[in-house]
């Protein structure tokens, strides 16, 4: 005789429950089905408008679906009479239920939950909303979420109309302005960054099988972004309902400094982390110096290069910071400066160019000296030229334990600073250089710290920063 099943009662209730909701959401599928029947002209349409209309009432299943599962699973929830005030404890009881309609990926969905008031205390709140996690508002966090990872790729009112069309959800332009920056505000290179872990991840899948260290590079560099001052906010003066034909300020081109991590691999660049904010020298080197403080970059496992051009105010920083990496001065940085001096020396002529290319040829092979020799010995053709060879001898010698080419060929490291000029072009030039844009510096600093978040792989985790602060508001 066989042993007899035992099931416990747990599962017994479980599978009770599931049975009502299939027949909920059986019932609901129904309701959806009569609704595509009203809409097709007849069961044998093209593929057309079959389509058509299941995509325009796509989300009316959708949302209803996940209206039904709600309201079933949390049958208890809905249906509960009292509740402790959150600030003074006291039993309270519930009021009439109050329908709230919020937009979620999916649909639109509609709740109602009782609701308690406290007299003593004056406040009301809904456990309900508690239970789901609703965030403020209307508009749920995923929606919020796919709006903001398209908002920081297309201007405002471009992404308004993509959203669209891609979700059926309509989200104003200045809505997606607000709510972009209400994500970022605040957010600092930490914050932004990816953990330990996950560069130490990468930096191993490219030592793998490598007989030595792979390189990590540091790039720290500028590039120019469009704003405007804080005095163009609000209205401009003209005629009642009019704006101004002509702008009364004027933008100005501001630098946005940055700096990236990266790891070489072969003729590969893979990304690590970068930041980028319209800020002065002082503020990158404190970002930087939070990097270097929490340990984020594993010097240990990698060998640190630092590829930047000539500017003093970065290599302050690098001396500081990382006084052990390996300093590159950025080749092609520094044939613009041979350029521009054999120009003011020998005019736009054929002997400049051959001056400039054999001295750059001694420079790969590693001979710094030779040139140094040479720049010394050089005839000035007029005061202006021998003010420009005295500077480059003064800026080659300054640079000269930075100028090994060969040596660091050899060693596998970058000679040019390709690495952050590029994460100029796609984080900052991308979004921000757009035909008749101009910025406040503060939204051009958010823009540019949720794009630095998307590359660097953590836009998810400055949601969920987001989705803790609309928790702490609520409260």
């Amino acid at each position: 005789m066989g042993l007899a099943e035992i099931i416990s009662l747990p599962e017994v209730r479980a599978s009770k429950q599931w049975d009502q909701l299939r027949q909920a959401l059986h019932t609901r599928f129904d309701e959806w089905l009569d609704e595509v029947q009203e809409q097709l002209s007849e069961p044998t349409a093209p593929l057309s408008e079959v389509t058509e209309t299941v995509w325009n009432l796509r989300q009316d299943l959708t949302g209803s679906l996940s209206e039904t599962i709600v309201t079933e699973a949390h049958l208890a929830e809905r249906s509960r009479t009292q509740a402790p005030c959150p600030q003074c404890d006291r039993l309270l009881t519930a009021r009439a239920p109050v329908a709230r309609t919020v937009e979620t990926m999916v649909g639109p969905v509609e709740l109602e939950r009782p609701y308690f008031y406290c007299r003593s205390c004056r406040c009301g709140f809904y456990p309900f909303d508690e239970v789901l996690d609703l965030a403020p508002g209307r508009k749920q966090l995923d929606l919020q979420k796919a709006a903001a990872r398209l908002a920081i790729e297309l201007p405002y009112e471009e992404a308004h109309q993509v959203f669209g069309d891609l979700t059926g959800v309509n989200i104003g332009s200045e809505r997606l302005h607000t709510l972009t920056n209400q994500v970022a505000d605040g957010l600092t290179v930490l914050e932004v960054a990816p953990s330990r872990q996950e560069i130490e991840q990468r930096v191993a899948e490219v030592a793998a099988g490598k007989w030595r260290r792979p390189v990590v590079v540091l790039g720290i560099d500028g590039a120019f972004v469009p704003t405007c001052p804080d005095g163009a906010r609000g209205r401009r003066p003209g005629q009642a309902r009019y704006r101004a034909k002509q702008a009364r300020w004027t933008g100005q081109w501001r630098d946005a400094k940055g700096f990236r991590f990266y790891l070489i691999d072969e003729h590969r660049i893979i990304h690590l982390m970068s930041w980028h904010q319209v800020q002065n020298e002082t503020q990158l080197g404190e970002a930087l110096r939070a990097v270097k403080e929490a340990g984020l970059i594993p010097e240990d496992e990698g060998r640190l290069c630092v590829v930047c051009d000539g500017a003093s105010w970065i290599w302050k920083h690098v001396q500081s910071l990382f006084p052990d990496a390996r300093q590159v001065l950025d080749y092609y940085h520094c044939a613009e400066y041979l350029h521009e001096m054999a120009k003011v020396q020998y005019g736009a002529s054929e002997r400049a160019l051959e001056w400039v290319e054999a001295t750059l040829t001694r420079l790969y092979l590693g001979k710094v000296g030779w040139v140094l020799g040479g720049l010394s010995r050089m005839q000035a053709t007029s005061e202006e030229a021998a003010k420009a060879i005295s500077n480059c001898w003064e800026y080659l010698n300054e640079h000269r334990d930075r100028t090994h080419y060969r040596q660091l060929r050899r060693g596998g490291y970058p000679l040019g600073s390709g690495g952050i000029e590029a994460s100029h072009k796609f984080i900052c030039h991308a979004r921000l250089k757009r035909s008749g844009a101009w910025w406040y510096v503060a939204n051009s600093n958010h823009m540019l710290a949720l794009r630095c978040a998307k590359y660097n792989g953590t836009f998810d985790q400055v949601f969920v920063r987001h989705q803790l602060r609309l928790r702490e508001v609520s409260e």
